[in-house]
C-alpha cells in the first residue's frame, strides 16, 4: 500500500505545467488558478470551457504537443492527456528534475495525487482515499455539509460577531441557503420572522437567545422599533445575532431598514440573501413568472395597503398598462380592491390569475381563475394569507403543462401544487 503525506502547496507566483487540454485539466485549472499559479498549458487543443479561461492573465496555453524542457522552472506537473507514452515521459522527466507530478491515467506512476478538496470560508478540506476517488469525494461532502450547516462548526472558534440580516427563503427549510444555515449553528441570539422556516428554529443550539419578532412587546407600531434595538443591544455585546426574516431580507422585509439602524449604532452588519416568495412559490407552482414568447418582464407589487389609500407609493394605472407578469404580496386582504382598480385601468377582466397560499411548505394550496375572479375563487375556496396573487397569461401556460398530467392521472384543476413556498401575506 503506498502512504502519503498530505501537504498544501503554496502555489502563488510559482510555475505549473498541465499537460493535455481535455476534461481533467478543465477540473483542476480552476483551483490552481484560485490558488495563484502562473500555469503554461500545454496541449494542440483545449475545450471550449477551458478556452474561457485564457482570458486570465496566469493561464498560458502553448498549443503543441509536450517537448523534452518543458519542465524548466516547474515546481508542479498534471498529466492529463489520453496517450500512455506522453504521459511517461512527462513523468520520467518530472522524476529527473524533482517536481512532483500527478498523472490522471495512473496514479501508482505518479509522485503527487489530487486530494478531493473544497472551501469552507479560509478552510481548505483535502482527503486522500488510497485511491478511491470515489470514497474521498464522498468524505470531503460529508465534512463540507457538516460545516456548511453547523454539525461540525465548533462555535467558539468559528464566532465573527455582528448582526446578520438572513433571508430564510419561502418557507420549506431545505430552501435557505447554506450559508444562512451555518450561521443559524454559531448564533449566540436569533431574531424570527413568522414567515422564517420555523423549523430551523428547533435546531438552534441551546444556549442560543430567540426572539420572536411576531410577538415583540409594545405593540405593532413599537415593534420595527423594538427589533431594532435588540439587534444593535446584542451586536453591541459581541454577540452574533441573526435576523431571519421569511424570503430575501430586502424584498419587502425591512430588511434594510434594520441595516441603516446597524450602521448608525457602528454595529458591524451583513446581509445574506434569501430565496424570494415572489418568484420561487409561483416557480414551485409550476407556474413561470417568464416564459418565451408570452412576456417579458414581471413586475412584484405590495398590496398591504389598497389602491386608493393616500400612503399608496404604486402607479396602479400604469402597472394595469403593461402585458406582463404581475406578483402580488401582502395582497390577500386588499385584493378585490386591486383587481378592480387594475380592471378599471384596463387590464382585461379575463386575465389569468392564480393564487398560491402556504408555498413550499406541506400545506401549499392553488387556486386559479381570471382577474376578475380571483378574490373569490380564494374567499370560496377557504385560501387565505400567507398567500401569493400570480396575474398573467403565465398561469395559462403553467395550466397546458399540467393538466395532461392532472387528465391522466384524474385529478382537478385546483387543489395543492407541489412542495411550495411560504410568501408573505
Amino acid at each position: 500500500m503506498t502512504h502519503q503525506y498530505l501537504s498544501g502547496l503554496v502555489l502563488d507566483g510559482r510555475r505549473v505545467v498541465v499537460v493535455g487540454g481535455g476534461g481533467v485539466a478543465q477540473r483542476r485549472l480552476p483551483r490552481l488558478l484560485e490558488a495563484g499559479a502562473r500555469i503554461d498549458l500545454i496541449s494542440p487543443s483545449i475545450t471550449p470551457t477551458i478556452e474561457g479561461l485564457l482570458g486570465n492573465s496566469s493561464l498560458t496555453w502553448i498549443e503543441r504537443g509536450y517537448q523534452t524542457g518543458d519542465l524548466d522552472g516547474a515546481w508542479y506537473v498534471v498529466v492529463a492527456t489520453d496517450d500512455a507514452d506522453v504521459n511517461d515521459q512527462v513523468s520520467a522527466e518530472a522524476e529527473e528534475r524533482r517536481v512532483f507530478c500527478v498523472r490522471s491515467d495512473d496514479r501508482s506512476r505518479a509522485t503527487a495525487w489530487t486530494p478531493a478538496s473544497g472551501q469552507h470560508d479560509n478552510v481548505t478540506i483535502g482527503v486522500l482515499g488510497g485511491g478511491d476517488h470515489r470514497r474521498s469525494a464522498a468524505v470531503r461532502d460529508a465534512i463540507l455539509e457538516g460545516l456548511r450547516i453547523g454539525e461540525l462548526a465548533a462555535r467558539d472558534v468559528d464566532r465573527r460577531p455582528g448582526v446578520y440580516l438572513v433571508g430564510g427563503g419561502p418557507g420549506d427549510p431545505d430552501l435557505i441557503t447554506v450559508r444562512g444555515r451555518r450561521l443559524l449553528a454559531e448564533a449566540d441570539v436569533v431574531v424570527a420572522d413568522r414567515l422564517a422556516p420555523q423549523q430551523l428554529l428547533d435546531e438552534l443550539h441551546p444556549d442560543v437567545e430567540l426572539y420572536d419578532a411576531a410577538k415583540l412587546p409594545r405593540g405593532r407600531a413599537a415593534q420595527q422599533e423594538e427589533i431594532n434595538r435588540i439587534l444593535v443591544e446584542r451586536g453591541r455585546e459581541g454577540k452574533v445575532v441573526v435576523r431571519l426574516k421569511g424570503g430575501d431580507p430586502y424584498v419587502f422585509g425591512r430588511g434594510f431598514e434594520e441595516a441603516l439602524a446597524c450602521a448608525a449604532a457602528g454595529v458591524p452588519w451583513t446581509v445574506v440573501p434569501g430565496i424570494t416568495s415572489s418568484i420561487s412559490v409561483p416557480a414551485v407552482s409550476g407556474i413561470p413568472v417568464t416564459h418565451r414568447g408570452v412576456t417579458h418582464e414581471f413586475t412584484v407589487v405590495s398590496g398591504h395597503i389598497p389602491p386608493s389609500h393616500p400612503d399608496s407609493l404604486i402607479n396602479w394605472d400604469a402597472l394595469a398598462q403593461l402585458h406582463g407578469t404581475l406578483v402580488l404580496l401582502m395582497a390577500v386582504q386588499n385584493l378585490p380592491a386591486i383587481a378592480a382598480r387594475l380592471i378599471e385601468a384596463g387590464r382585461p377582466a379575463d386575465t389569468p390569475a392564480a393564487a398560491i397560499a402556504d408555498g413550499t411548505l406541506p400545506g401549499q394550496r392553488m387556486v386559479t381563475s381570471d382577474l376578475a375572479g380571483i378574490a373569490e375563487a380564494m374567499t370560496e375556496a377557504g385560501v387565505g394569507a400567507p398567500a401569493i396573487v400570480v396575474i398573467g397569461n403565465v398561469v395559462n401556460v403553467a395550466r397546458e403543462a399540467t393538466e395532461p398530467a392532472a387528465d391522466a392521472a384524474g385529478a382537478g384543476e385546483s387543489g395543492s401544487a407541489g412542495a411550495g413556498e411560504r410568501g408573505p401575506a
